[in-house]
């Protein structure tokens, strides 16, 4: 009996998590059940009768865990905190979900500052998005900034006002010249703006101005009367839908093949304020209910504002334990609705619509795109005369300061495209101190292709005919003569290849040399990342050696507790003190140290 079975004996008969493993420990599927033993007995009978990609993840699967709830609404909250946290490889996910950007207002600071941040983090801050046009999210910040002057900046600084304080475009609270609750009370107003409740945030101006002109105060009068006009502007441009005032989002979806795409309508007080598009990262076969749950896990998840009612293109299998869950989510009753006829159906039928259209040009873009990179590469496999299609490309880069903490990247293309999972690094150890790029190049080269049956169809050096000729020879010894491998000299973009007197000159518009460029740079931004990281975390633990008294082992501690030199300055002795390892006489040494000029 192997592992597995053993643990399908002892499955519980209650409701909980399964965390689904792979042979190197990486959680690869997130699943909720309403008994655990049932459902996780499933995966593993009548493999034949199951879904394809069900089959492909049980062949994976070498091992799993489970954590036992107190009910089904429990197991489908911790179920989207996991799938949030782990992204597991054959859960649906939303498509490049870390690169769309939020607003974030830092509503835990005295003087909350407005931003743009493409990083969700739990840190008392709100977060409004997130939003798929970032051109919309930097203009409407624009809005806000000149319209609301909340900070900007990262400290306070109380030495003198900064420039937007000077262009009027900041209160300068760090100059106490507003006061905590007007400061506030603009908060709230951006926040009522944010979450497109722009008919209160109007009525509370309006209500301001007239308590203002009340007060003979003119001046905070024509202030409020410019954030009415900017406010109601943007209201003007907004369609209104229904004379109800309701609030509710619309959601549509399409899918071509494996591709999903998801449109999401906001309706505030009775106007479409705005409309997110996203695109759902499909794991082969799974049908229009399952994306759509996937959906609203990770969308309403993150989501700053749920409004009362959500129109949904299907009726839910669970619909009761959903709207458990939403009004976990939301602190209210939130009304999952079908609608089968007048505006509200009208307005789905847009999303549908909109969905479908959307995702036809994203497919479309896409596939130029692909046919586009097969053409670059076959025009850069007649240049160079080969006779295969280059489908896989590694290009190496070394980075170095004089010699010190010399790095190689190695970033690999497919089909034309950044293959991020292949990439490599290493920390070079032969020409440590003294600058060698040739044999930085050769270490490198050696580590990566030594004992290596998964070669590239092409390798690219960044450089000249000296390094190409290195490379050449260390690629003899490993007994890869037959490697195609080129050099790309940066002054003029000249290829060169190994015994050859003449360079191969592209011309500059020509797509194949396009290609050679996007490799190379992102090798070199590779390579550069990974220095800068090295550097900054040697010079971060020489500043923490200097402190007499605290060995290896408490430099590491702090550090890994603080996680930057930052916090440790700021830090004050009862707070060093709970770092592991740290005694009272060893947090008074690191203040000391950080505060000599205050002592």
């Amino acid at each position: 009996m192997n592992k597995i079975e053993e643990k399908l004996q002892l499955l519980p008969e209650k409701p909980g998590v399964y965390l689904m493993k792979n042979s190197q420990g990486q959680i690869i599927y997130v699943g909720k059940a309403k008994i655990l033993k049932n459902r996780v007995r499933s995966y593993f009978k009548q493999i034949s009768g199951q879904t394809t990609k069900t089959q492909i993840l049980v062949k994976q699967i070498v091992d799993f865990d489970y954590i036992v709830t107190g009910n089904e609404l429990e197991a489908l909250i911790l179920e989207c905190n996991l799938i949030k946290k782990y992204a597991p490889k054959y859960n649906i996910l939303l498509k490049d979900d870390k690169s769309y950007p939020y607003i974030k207002l830092t509503v835990q600071e005295q003087f909350p500052r407005l931003y743009v941040t493409r990083k969700y983090e739990r840190d008392g801050a709100k977060y409004f998005g997130p939003f798929a046009d970032a051109q919309a999210v930097y203009a409407t910040l624009a809005l806000l900034r000149k319209t609301f002057k909340l900070r900007t900046c990262r400290t306070m600084s109380t030495g003198r006002a900064c420039l937007r304080f000077y262009i009027k475009e900041c209160w300068a609270p760090c100059q106490k010249l507003i006061t905590v609750a007007d400061y506030q009370n603009l908060v709230q107003q951006v926040e009522l703006f944010l979450e497109g409740r722009s008919e209160i945030l109007l009525q509370s101006l309006k209500k301001q101005i007239k308590q203002a002109s009340a007060t003979l105060d003119f001046e905070q009068a024509i202030v409020l009367k410019q954030q009415i006009q900017a406010v109601d502007k943007i209201r003007q441009e907004q369609k209104v839908i229904s004379q109800s005032n309701a609030d509710f989002d619309v959601l549509g979806l399409a899918q071509i093949h494996t591709q999903i795409s998801v449109q999401v309508l906001l309706v505030r007080s009775g106007k479409l304020v705005g409309q997110h598009l996203f695109y759902l990262k499909q794991v082969l076969d799974s049908d229009l209910q399952e994306n759509l749950l996937e959906f609203l896990k990770q969308y309403y998840l993150k989501a700053t504002f749920i409004p009362s009612e959500i129109i949904l293109p299907i009726k839910l299998e669970e619909e009761a334990l959903w709207t458990e869950w939403f009004k976990v989510q939301a602190q209210q009753t939130v009304k999952l609705i079908r609608p089968q006829r007048g505006i509200k159906k009208d307005l789905l039928l847009m999303a549908q619509e909109n969905a479908k259209i959307k995702l036809e040009e994203e497919l479309a873009k896409r596939e130029n795109k692909l046919i586009k990179q097969y053409q670059a590469l076959e025009e850069l496999a007649q240049a160079l005369n080969l006779p295969n299609y280059l489908k896989r490309l590694e290009c190496f880069d070394i980075s170095h300061n004089q010699g010190q903490q010399t790095v190689a990247s190695m970033v690999v293309f497919e089909d034309g495209l950044p293959a991020k999972k292949y990439y490599r690094r290493y920390k070079l150890k032969t020409v440590e101190g003294k600058p060698d790029d040739f044999l930085s190049m050769q270490e490198a080269i050696s580590r990566r292709y030594r004992d290596c049956d998964n070669l590239p169809d092409l390798l690219v050096i960044d450089g000249g005919k000296g390094q190409l000729s290195s490379v050449c020879e260390i690629l003899s010894a490993l007994g890869l003569n037959n490697l195609p491998v080129i050099s790309l000299a940066k002054q003029f973009e000249h290829v060169f290849l190994p015994n050859t007197k003449y360079p191969i000159i592209l011309d500059k518009s020509s797509p194949a040399l396009h290609i050679l460029q996007n490799i190379r740079d992102e090798a070199h931004r590779f390579a550069i990342t990974y220095h800068r990281k090295l550097r900054d975390k040697r010079n971060v633990t020489s500043i923490l050696e200097h402190i007499s008294g605290i060995g290896a082992t408490r430099r590491k501690a702090l550090m890994q507790y603080f996680k930057s030199i930052e916090e440790i300055k700021k830090a004050s002795i009862e707070q060093l003190k709970q770092a592991p390892g740290i005694n009272n006489s060893s947090a008074q040494l690191v203040y000391n140290f950080f505060h000599k000029r205050d002592l």
